[in-house]
């Protein structure tokens, strides 16, 4: 089978909700890391053949073809197309995937896959709230499925929290989950872990001009009594926003290449896709998922759990990584070792693009080669991909 190759790989520094990045329109978020991309890679932008880009609350200014708006505001032709992907959390990940199976299907060479959200302009959940508050139709399930389920809807909260009471997470447990993840990203944004794959962007601040350059979300100060003030999100439960990702904006893009690509153009690979795999479960625990995945795309790869060096997982609820650590018996000082979500920030469609930029650089600068990566994703699903760094 032919090979799919990442290129180069940017993000934008996260901003907080109504942070640094709040007065970026999406489209214009989701061109400059196509911008850098192009830029970086020095290739001809009329040889892109596609631009595939996650996006998850698709309305507002996020709808109406997303992917198609980014491409627009970019320095893309025209002529280059392009597709939004919405496979919840993980959308960018999914972009990752299409575009490289269209690479090595041998349809198409180069294809740019990413991602773009701003939870700012357009607050999650908005695509589905708005309508409710209008009188325009129901929830998205349908009665069958409520029925089915035997719930009387779907919530990633209820999940979360129902992985740690499985697992029997206390919130101690999860408030010094969360606190790593703050120590990590603070240490990797001051040893300068990031500057390789961060596109520097021009924002207005009230002292005037500035460049917003490090995810705005980390907690410098944070300490285990602060972790311990914050309240919980469900009176009963062990969760608390210190421990669930936060809410942020930012874009992230990868160039995928076909070998025919990379030697027609003369590009260097940072990384060879190893495996690819998307898997579905049980909607009402919702975010367990990523285990199963993960066994079963290692056993497709031919790998054992120790023979992956680097692993980004997404923190959307701390419970989540926890559980897959206990499960897989992964080695924690591998996992999101420059910190998570709870730290960095999870801007939706972005964040699969996102983690996977921060894999790519961080497997190179640390001379590992292969990296996992996996996202729990609403419905019950999960992607996985395993890389090899070049």
């Amino acid at each position: 089978m032919s090979q799919a190759y990442i290129i180069d790989a940017v993000r934008t520094a996260t901003g907080r909700r109504k942070g640094a990045l709040a007065s970026w329109h999406p489209a214009d978020l989701g061109a400059a890391s196509i911008d850098a991309l192009l830029e970086r890679t020095g290739i001809d932008p009329a040889s892109v053949d596609d631009v595939i880009f996650g996006c998850v609350t698709q309305g507002g200014e996020q709808s109406f073809a997303a992917a198609r708006n980014v491409v627009l505001a970019s320095r893309l032709p025209e002529t280059v197309p392009a597709v939004t992907i919405d496979r919840q959390c993980g959308s960018a990940q999914q972009a990752v995937h299409f575009a490289a199976q269209a690479v090595m299907s041998g349809t198409q060479d180069l294809v740019i896959a990413g991602g773009v959200e701003s939870m700012t302009r357009v607050p999650m959940l908005t695509n589905m709230s708005l309508y409710l508050q209008a009188g325009i139709g129901g929830l998205p399930w349908s009665e069958r499925i409520l029925k089915k389920y035997g719930v009387a809807e779907f919530s990633q909260f209820t999940g979360a929290e129902m992985i740690a009471e499985k697992y029997g997470f206390s919130r101690g447990e999860m408030d010094a989950y969360g606190l790593e993840s703050h120590r990590r990203a603070a240490a990797a944004t001051q040893a300068g872990a990031f500057d390789a794959e961060i596109v520097p962007l021009a924002i207005e601040t009230e002292s005037g001009a500035s460049v917003h350059s490090r995810d705005e979300g980390i907690r410098y100060d944070a300490t285990a009594e602060s972790m311990a003030s914050v309240k919980l999100l469900n009176e009963g439960g062990r969760l608390t926003a210190a421990t669930a990702s936060q809410i942020a904006d930012g874009s992230a893009a990868l160039l995928i290449a076909s070998e025919r690509a990379v030697k027609a153009h003369g590009l260097t690979p940072l990384a060879r896709i190893h495996n690819l795999t998307v898997t579905g479960g049980d909607p009402v625990i919702m975010l367990a998922e990523p285990i199963r995945a993960t066994r079963i795309a290692l056993e497709r790869a031919g790998m054992a759990i120790g023979d992956i060096d680097l692993f980004e997982v997404n923190e959307a609820f701390a419970s989540v990584p926890m559980a897959w650590l206990k499960e897989l018996g992964a080695d924690p000082e591998r996992l999101n070792v420059n910190g998570g979500a709870i730290a960095l920030g999870h801007p939706l469609g972005c964040t699969g693009a996102k983690l996977m930029t921060t894999l790519v650089h961080t497997l190179r600068a640390r001379g590992k080669r292969y990296g996992l990566q996996t996202m729990c994703e609403g419905g019950g699903m999960a992607n996985v991909t395993i890389i090899e760094a070049l």
